[in-house]
């Protein structure tokens, strides 16, 4: 059985989620659901990153001592994995003491790479990350737009320098793949600049909070080499049979804020322990509300809860993967979320699925028996999977919905249930045999949705107690019959 390890990067507990890190275990999830579907044995990690400077501060603002912050706001990422029915195998914690040795066991094996030297330079509490003055001329986080910190200190360096000509040739011949081609630009154009050697540890005078550096009480590791590394420590790093199953990565996927550390930093580190390197990184973009950056100032940051209490899990995860690019920034509107619950969801889809229902039991008596076979080419589907294109990837399964929608328009079953029973049986065979397909092509995008499709039909009986699958939320609700002539 060939095997297929998905990450997600691990969230910062600083603060509640929100609707772009939804979108980043959606998309995860959609894969490791899709490679399970294949066969493969899939192992799907995510979790919380809880050490820093920004969390200590955090906590420090909620008067909490920090571990007791972390413990509470990792629970609610934890809730949203099951709120958004992402179907991971594993969630990890970076305060999990097994994390912690694991973590050290890599600082050690990194060791002749790593020298100490006083720093000084500037600082994004934001990103946790060191800029250098070539990076931020005007001492503002590109990310944040917040003024950076300057700090001097004796730290612990990791010699990346060193490693720029092996990532650049990595990345160039897609060993370690990356996907969209923009942000596989983007970080050859750092690399021809040069990596420069970064800081992975703070004075724990400075910081206390974080994982110590192994042999020195006075420093704790840097958030980033701690956090990186969280993607082999969750597998037993160094000696545990899931790492020598799962490691490599068959794909980690990011957010385009973090490339640098996931495309640069983090190959390094594993290319200094004489690691594997994953095989791929998917990087999406960001979603703006109503045409703007999400600010906690302006008040438009989209709760992901926010649009389940109205639309539904499903409607969310159809949303983000259908309407959002996935090879760049895309926007969330509540307009928009609303037309497109009602097109494509409650009309498209669930009318279809109510009215084949409603007729098979009006017509048929609710016995389906046996299906014919799919005709149905799924290649362009399976292609735009490949491509990590889940937006390609629905408008596929789309044309299929609508396809259906019309055969039955043209077909005319009503008519055909005075005219002709035998070609009224065979119009609505094929209706289930091709929303059968249709589940099956939706399970990893709506897994709620392919479910009540698969279970309508379930031991070749139509069943109406399964219910309607996306209520219309206007007054004009869906009604229970079968659609006229006319209606879509």
């Amino acid at each position: 059985m060939a095997k297929y390890y998905a990450t997600s990067s691990i969230v910062y507990t600083n603060a509640v989620p929100h609707i772009g890190y939804a979108m980043e275990l959606i998309q995860a999830d959609v894969l490791a659901r899709y490679h399970r579907q294949k066969g493969e044995d899939v192992r799907f990690l995510t979790g919380t990153d809880e050490h820093g400077t920004k969390i200590q501060r955090a906590a420090e603002a909620a008067g909490q001592e920090p571990q007791a912050y972390v413990d509470g706001m990792s629970e609610v990422y934890r809730d949203l994995t099951k709120t958004l029915n992402i179907s991971n195998d594993q969630f990890i914690r970076t305060t999990d003491p097994g994390h912690k040795s694991a973590a050290q066991a890599l600082w050690k094996t990194c060791a002749k790479d790593i020298y100490k030297s006083d720093y000084e330079g500037w600082y994004c509490v934001g990103c946790e990350t060191f800029y250098t003055e070539t990076d931020v001329p005007d001492h503002v986080c590109p990310i944040h737009k917040k003024p950076l910190e300057k700090i001097k200190e004796q730290n612990y360096f990791f010699k990346l320098s060193a490693y720029t000509d092996q990532i650049k040739e990595v990345i160039k011949s897609d060993q370690l793949l990356i996907r969209p081609s923009t942000r596989k630009n983007e970080i050859l154009a750092l690399l021809e600049r040069g990596l420069e050697d970064i800081s992975i540890s703070r004075d724990k005078k400075q910081l206390s909070w974080g994982v110590p550096v192994p042999g020195d009480s006075t420093q704790v590791m840097y958030v980033w080499f701690d956090a990186l590394a969280n993607y082999i420590t969750a597998l037993g790093y160094p000696d545990g049979e899931a790492f020598k199953k799962f490691w490599p990565a068959d794909i980690q996927i990011i957010g385009k804020d973090i490339i640098r550390h996931h495309a640069a930093i983090w190959p390094a580190m594993l290319l200094s322990a004489g690691l594997p390197l994953p095989k791929a990184l998917y990087v999406h973009g960001f979603i703006s509300s109503e045409g703007h950056k999400m600010s906690k100032s302006l008040g438009n940051v989209i709760a992901p809860q926010a649009v389940i209490d109205k639309y539904g899990v499903d409607g969310l995860r159809y949303y983000l993967l259908r309407e959002i690019p996935a090879d760049g920034d895309g926007d969330f509107s509540w307009a928009r979320m609303e037309a497109v619950y009602n097109a494509d969801l409650a009309n498209d889809l669930g009318n279809l699925l109510q009215r084949v229902q409603v007729m098979f039991v009006k017509y048929l008596g609710a016995i389906i028996g046996d299906l014919p076979q799919h005709s149905h080419d799924i290649q362009p589907y399976q292609e735009a999977m490949d491509q990590l294109r889940f937006d390609k990837a629905l408008a596929e399964v789309w044309l299929l919905i609508r396809g259906l929608n019309q055969y039955l328009e043209e077909e005319k079953p009503w008519k055909l249930a005075t005219d002709d029973v035998d070609h009224l049986s065979e119009v609505l065979h094929h209706a289930v045999a091709d929303l059968v397909q249709i589940a099956t092509l939706l399970m990893p995008f709506m897994p709620g949705t392919a479910a009540k499709i698969a279970a309508t039909f379930a031991g070749g009986v139509a069943r109406p107690e399964v219910g309607i699958l996306f209520p219309k939320l206007e007054a004009d609700a869906i009604e229970k019959t079968e659609i006229q002539p006319g209606a879509k």
